[in-house]
């Protein structure tokens, strides 16, 4: 049951670091960023997310283990 909390939690993070990334190249590009700036862009926010949610999961497995 453990793994499966765990597993779910990761698609959810997934999910959010993409919905994010898309926003970001979204709004990049309607600032007249060019594609590649966008995609740029998208790739570090996406990247920003799971290094967010890894350092939160870090800090919490120090409180609740």
């Amino acid at each position: 049951m453990h793994q499966l909390v765990v597993l779910l939690a990761a698609a959810v993070v997934f999910m959010f670091a993409l919905l994010t990334a898309a926003a970001a190249g979204t709004l990049a590009r309607l600032d007249g960023a060019t594609y590649p700036t966008a995609l740029t862009r998208a790739a570090a926010t996406f990247a920003a997310v799971l290094t967010l949610a890894a350092a939160t999961a870090t800090v919490l497995a120090q409180f609740l283990a």
